[in-house]
């Protein structure tokens, strides 16, 4: 097959791509290296240097495409209240951008990585049959998106898949990144000799998500018959886990005396967040082989290994109010 791959550059997407190589299937993709790292890239990709919304560079480049897994977005939940226009920019219109270019070019098949930003403030654990209740502006575009994909798709014929991973970890992800990636954060303060900062008073609860525990699934997206038309979470449920928590699982793998900072909590954050992974479990037999330990373990390896970096305040803040975080404000990452 001749697989699509829009954030190649990036953590999920560079995965994916690997994985697809391995198998010997023919991998193209893109990125404009807002949110990746250009040596993620696998050697064997077909690598354009484009932004999804460049429409008639998308539609030039799918062609002959048959599985479309659009990975590119602006993740950045807590920014996209303070930077509206440009996450949504890079969600929505990318994604519809994606979308027509991939139904002009006839492609068989679209896997939409969505974000479980989508549930809102329903009650834990998020199943996919609840009604989406996005809290901020990153969460409305994704679930927007999603339902492009779907009228789109219905309109024109196209298969489509609506994935759902959550709080994805492990080497390749941006640890340089202020506004993103609570655990890269962490990991590259502490190798630095700096406390962490955590928001509020870190009670906020997670499930954390080792990158192949993902990919074991997502590859199965490809051609799997019983998918389609389906929204599923993608991720584990058995570790919830609290923000001060995951600082302390850090630093002891580290060996870091912790004394964390605290600030103000972040406006519309999610105190509780959790999927459910039995939808992926029935479906695609769903299995999480890595405990968060050694999750974390394997990224404080690739770190080192890459060696620490300065953090890049590399998005703007649109909107500058008594609300925005003074570690964006102030720069105090």
């Amino acid at each position: 097959m001749r697989i699509f791959i829009s954030g190649v550059a990036g953590f999920l997407g560079s995965h994916l791509a690997d994985t697809f190589i391995s198998q010997g299937h023919e991998v193209v993709g893109c990125d404009n290296l807002l949110g990746g790292y250009l040596d993620n890239v696998p050697q064997k990709v077909e690598f354009y240097q484009y932004d999804c919304t460049y429409h008639n560079s998308m539609v030039k480049i799918l062609k002959d495409v048959d599985v479309v897994y659009h990975c590119a977005a602006t993740a950045y939940e807590g920014l996209s209240v303070f930077s509206p226009f440009v996450v949504t920019k890079n969600i929505v219109d990318a994604t519809v951008s994606v979308i027509t270019a991939a139904i002009v070019n006839k492609v068989k098949r679209f896997i939409l990585c969505s974000s479980m930003a989508r549930y809102g403030t329903n009650s834990i654990p998020f199943t996919e049959d609840m009604v989406p209740t996005p809290q901020d502006p990153y969460g409305i575009a994704k679930y927007s998106s999603e339902l492009f994909l779907r009228n789109l798709c219905e309109i024109h014929g196209m298969e489509y898949v609506i994935a759902v991973p959550h709080n994805i970890i492990g080497p390749r992800q941006k640890y340089d990144d202020p506004y993103r990636n609570v655990a890269s954060i962490m990991i590259n303060l502490m190798l630095q000799g700096r406390q962490p900062i955590i928001y509020g008073d870190g009670g906020q609860k997670r499930c954390f998500s080792f990158v192949q525990d993902d990919i074991q699934v997502l590859e199965k997206l490809v051609c799997a018959e019983n998918v389609v038309g389906e929204v599923i979470n993608i991720g584990p449920d058995e570790e919830f886990v609290s923000i001060k928590d995951l600082a302390v699982k850090i630093a002891d793998i580290i060996g870091f005396d912790l004394k964390p900072i605290y600030a103000t909590c972040r406006p519309q954050e999610v105190h509780l967040a959790n999927c459910s992974a039995d939808k992926a479990r029935r479906l695609l037999n769903y299995v999480t082989n890595y405990t968060l330990d050694q999750g974390i373990r394997e990224m404080v390896e690739w770190i080192r290994e890459k060696g620490v970096k300065q953090f890049k305040y590399h998005i703007d803040l649109e909107i500058i109010t008594d609300k925005t975080p003074d570690t964006w404000k102030k720069k105090l990452f």
